[in-house]
């Protein structure tokens, strides 16, 4: 069962820029789970502000309008969703199966994670009323589908056949991890262990697509 939600304490003094940072990540933090709850129309800057003790002066500081409030919101939890190439490099075993199975596996649990449910659940909630939102969710595996490319043409002629489109193939790939936990975005309680096997069974259904004849 979820905490009631406490809402920090009001600073005093003039904030240092780190306090502000912070104040302004809980501000999206919160929204977003705000907006999750309640659905944009119902959610209100000022139910935001008093949740967080914080004026509405300080949030039009930042932000226009509640539009512009919850596209920041969800840009950020995408930002989060992604791994950074650094992170991806590291993943790479120097085994393309074993590489391929640390990344749907990274890719799945930050997707039964909290946060990943939450960003699905918005994202699923309100694409109709922001489509860019879900725009920019896609265009966030670019780096991710860039190195599944590079890494698939690495292996052409070794332990994979001739690729024609390595880039189509890392789509694909994408696709078929986010596919194996659909019943996650579809709401219904997760089996892990299931959704963890189904992921094993995709990467090798998916290379035994693209290996040598």
């Amino acid at each position: 069962m979820n905490k009631p939600f406490k809402p920090p304490p009001a600073p005093s003094g003039r904030p240092t820029r780190e306090q502000a940072e912070q104040r302004h990540e809980q501000l999206l933090d919160r929204a977003l789970e705000m907006f999750l709850e309640k659905g944009f129309e119902l959610t209100t800057i000022d139910a935001i502000a008093a949740s967080l003790n914080m004026t509405k002066r300080t949030i039009y500081a930042r932000y226009d309008d509640k539009r512009a409030l919850f596209r920041a919101a969800v840009q950020r939890a995408v930002d989060q969703w992604y791994a950074p190439l650094k992170d991806l490099q590291e993943m790479d075993a120097g085994n393309l199966e074993a590489t391929l199975l640390e990344i749907a596996r990274s890719r799945v649990t930050k997707m039964l994670s909290p946060a990943g449910l939450r960003l699905q659940r918005v994202i699923n909630a309100e694409s109709f009323r922001f489509p860019e939102i879900l725009k920019g969710y896609e265009e966030g595996a670019g780096p991710t589908i860039d190195f599944l490319a590079r890494l698939f043409r690495s292996r052409e002629g070794k332990e994979l056949g001739r690729l024609d489109d390595p880039v189509f193939d890392a789509q694909m790939f994408l696709s078929m991890v986010a596919n194996s936990s659909r019943m996650v975005i579809l709401g219904r309680e997760p089996d892990k262990a299931a959704i963890h096997k189904r992921t094993q069974k995709c990467v090798q259904l998916f290379l035994n697509g693209l290996r040598a004849r």
